[in-house]
């Protein structure tokens, strides 16, 4: 190695991560990137780093973070940050960092956390039926692009399918296309993919129930239509009407909460069904000691499963829908029943209830598969590709 390769390895990287949702705002992207800003600013190899949001601060108190966060900000204080920079992330296919990226010369990451090059919508599902998408867009069926919507509205519809071919144009054209997994990269056919996991910390083991708290089947996760929980729902109450007798408990809110809960009420099968809420950080592992398994019926919009590994992490078996993203982090160490079929489900939930010495194996295995997840080494992979791109080096030959 000579002098000069040493010395842009040990510089300091300049990095502004653009990610439109940011704390205090709650989901699966903010959780990556404030895991990601933090690993970074403290790596060995250096990483000076900002993040950009149109979140607005709130009673957050961002002087705690260990970089600067800049929020709201105009297009032209995105292109004075953007110029002062070696290397711009985008969270997601946001369109003003990606093209500011583009147009200041600088390289440019787009790391997919939906499906929104492919899809108007963002999920790959089509609305309002809420049923998995075969691909219309990337099949040329543009109508049917523009015939799924929610409530019909034709000028959205239009300007999301039209930004979509604005997002693939521009994601063609940057330096590196990071996926959390490589299932979702060969749905995007975009060049330049990388797949870089996402990771999670392993948490505390989870100590066993105590005497007088009843055993449940798990689901925590928003209450809207592609969650599926109306399938869990109508796998249990099958399940209940030939005799079998355990809690299931909902943990999350949104707009079908409501109408699941009438559904539970006017249900006469026995199920005892426990909507929960949203819980506070705190409360969550009284919950999760008590997880005989935890479901995760998802209808589609998934490009990887953090509550999937999250709770593998903490050893608790699960089953998912076949989706994709799911199938790949849980490797063997899941179960999968056919997306959107509740009998499927209904066969393979009996057989973990009703099979402890199958339920263990799980568990065993679950910890063990998360055990490769690890924040180090989502954090260690994304910094490989700052510095590689910061110092001008052509892409690495990779593999999912």
């Amino acid at each position: 190695m000579d002098a000069s390769q040493s010395d842009g390895e040990n510089r300091r990287v300049r990095l502004l991560i653009y990610a439109h949702y940011f704390v205090p705002s709650v989901g699966g992207v903010e959780t990556v990137v404030l895991a990601l800003a933090a690993g970074l600013t403290t790596h060995e190899t250096g990483y000076e780093v900002i993040v950009v949001t149109q979140t607005r601060r709130g009673e957050h108190d961002d002087d705690s973070l260990p970089y600067q966060v800049v929020r709201c900000p105009s297009w032209l204080r995105l292109w004075h940050l953007i110029q002062k920079v070696d290397v711009v992330h985008a969270a997601g296919t946001a369109i003003s960092p990606v093209v500011l990226g583009l147009l200041a010369r600088k390289p440019v990451v787009v790391e997919h956390h939906g499906f929104q090059a492919i899809c108007p919508n963002g999920q790959l599902l089509q609305q309002p039926q809420d049923m998995p998408c075969p691909g219309h867009f990337m099949a040329g069926n543009h109508a049917a692009c523009l015939r799924c919507s929610p409530r019909r509205a034709g000028w959205t519809t239009f300007r999301l399918w039209l930004s979509t071919f604005v997002r693939r144009w521009m994601c063609r054209r940057v330096a590196v296309n990071l996926v959390p997994t490589g299932w979702l990269g060969g749905l995007l056919c975009l060049p330049r993919t990388e797949t870089v996991h996402h990771g999670v910390v392993t948490p505390q083991a989870l100590p066993p129930p105590a005497a007088h708290e009843a055993e449940c089947v798990l689901f925590i996760g928003r209450l809207v239509k592609p969650k599926g929980v109306h399938i869990l729902l109508q796998a249990v109450q099958s399940l209940h009407e030939r005799g079998m007798r355990f809690q299931t408990c909902i943990v999350g809110d949104g707009p079908e909460r409501a109408l699941l809960e009438e559904r539970m009420r006017s249900d006469e099968s026995g199920a005892v069904v426990r909507f929960l809420g949203k819980l506070a950080e705190a409360d969550l592992p009284e919950v999760l000691r008590q997880a005989l398994v935890l479901v995760v019926p998802s209808l589609g919009g998934e490009v990887f499963g953090m509550v999937v590994l999250e709770n593998m992490a903490r050893g608790i078996p699960v089953i998912a829908s076949d989706i994709g993203a799911f199938q790949e982090v849980m490797g063997d160490a899941g179960v999968s029943f056919k997306t959107g079929n509740a009998d499927d489900l209904v066969r393979h939930l009996a057989a973990v209830l009703n099979d402890r010495d199958l339920s263990a194996r799980l568990a065993q295995a679950s910890a063990r598969r998360a055990s490769e997840f690890t924040l180090r080494r989502m954090v260690d992979e994304h910094a490989r590709i700052y510095r590689r791109l910061a110092d001008g080096r052509p892409q690495e030959m990779r593999h999912a």
